[in-house]
């Protein structure tokens, strides 16, 4: 993806907000008494951004990266995975979780070919959880979340997978807002700008699932959670077809239940 035009009610001044977010890693971890984070890297704008924070925040000998790639990652995304822990100069190592994945859908009396796509794609985001929260506890890291305001508010994310982390850096950024940041940090431009992909089976595309790309996302979820406007009328700022308004309130609605506890029944 090409560097987009981006909206003036999207800017962001980016030194300010690296730093109330690096300040806010540092308390975290420092609050709980933890020796540093464990972030997974997928080659994607979200975790390098992120690992590029808490090196801020940290040190790069304090972060520790996992690349998980599995027998359907694209090797471009791993490629860059790579690229971006050597970039950033942390400690980082590569556990291909295929064997995982496919003892996991054994058990369920499936296998690797024929098992339920989105299914087995969630399984893959779990194991990612399970190995992160390994490193952590032997290490005494807290784990480092990758999502950010886009994805947390879509529901666009996998529950007690990516979701299940212990601080959300940029969870408060939308993901353009997370690109132009990607840029100040110094993510190679090609990844802060590359297509948004969960990469959880071939040519998987975020764009796909969810009608469009986040340069109109954005624009519908600005207009209408911080402005609070009707679908039409944030069809009209956003530039937008009302239909894919509504398929995006009708995903916020319906993810609901991602964003929240588990909610006990009152007798």
């Amino acid at each position: 993806m090409a560097r987009y035009e981006v909206p003036p009610y999207l800017a962001i001044d980016a030194e300010r907000v690296a730093e109330k977010l690096s300040r806010c890693i540092a308390e975290y971890v420092e609050g709980a008494g933890a020796r540093g984070v464990v972030v997974g890297i997928s080659g994607g704008v979200d975790s390098s951004t992120a690992a590029a924070l808490a090196v801020r925040a940290l040190g790069r000998d304090r972060v520790y990266g996992l690349i998980m790639p599995e027998r359907e990652t694209n090797p471009r995304d791993l490629e860059d995975a790579r690229r971006v822990a050597e970039h950033l100069g942390i400690k980082w190592r590569e556990i291909d979780i295929t064997g995982i994945v496919e003892s996991v859908l054994k058990a369920a009396g499936d296998n690797y070919d024929s098992a339920p796509r989105v299914a087995k794609g969630n399984v893959k985001a779990r194991a990612r959880m399970v190995l992160l929260y390994y490193h952590a506890n032997k290490d005494n890291l807290l784990v480092l979340g990758t999502g950010d305001r886009s994805e947390i508010l879509l529901g666009y994310f996998t529950k007690w997978g990516d979701g299940a982390v212990d601080l959300l850096p940029i969870g408060g950024l939308y993901k353009t807002q997370v690109r132009l940041l990607a840029e100040h940090l110094g993510v190679p431009e090609d990844i802060a700008w590359k297509p948004s992909s969960p990469g959880l089976w071939p040519g998987h595309r975020a764009s796909q699932e969810l009608g469009a790309d986040y340069d109109v996302i954005d624009k519908i979820l600005y207009h209408m959670v911080d402005l609070g406007l009707g679908d039409e009328e944030v069809a009209e700022k956003a530039e937008a077809p009302v239909e894919l308004v509504r398929a995006v309130r009708e995903r916020i609605r319906a993810s609901r239940h991602k964003r929240n506890p588990p909610q006990p029944c009152t007798p």
